[in-house]
């Protein structure tokens, strides 16, 4: 699933544009909820700060998750640790492919709905 995907998701879903906050990585953005708490970063990150052995640029998605299903889910290939977040409750998912686009949205709607809560 591409960003542009996801922002196209988003938009229809919650309303949602996505938000460019840093100058220094202008691809960057979070989403935001209607709260005003970010429910998701899409990043450009270099493969070698997320510990991937390949080399060049990857696009990911940060999202909220529950506690109890992080350490299972980073198992899996294309799930990581939070990136830039607290581990205990974001995953990082890979946007190039080995990461289901429903796996992706069904995610991100979780993250979505966690903000929303007292989480």
């Amino acid at each position: 699933m591409k960003r542009e995907e996801i922002f196209e998701y988003v938009k229809k879903q919650y309303g949602t544009i996505p938000e460019y906050l840093w100058k220094s990585s202008p691809e960057n953005a979070i989403l935001r909820h209607k709260n005003g708490k970010w429910y998701a970063a899409i990043l450009r990150v270099e493969k070698s700060k997320l510990g991937l052995e390949e080399e060049g640029m990857v696009d990911v998605i940060n999202v909220k998750c529950e506690p109890d299903m992080v350490g299972l889910l980073t198992q899996t290939y294309g799930f990581l640790p939070g990136y830039h977040m607290n581990k205990k409750y974001w995953i990082t998912m890979l946007l190039d492919g080995s990461v289901s686009e429903a796996k992706i949205l069904d995610f991100l709607d979780l993250s979505y709905d966690l903000i929303d809560g007292k989480n």
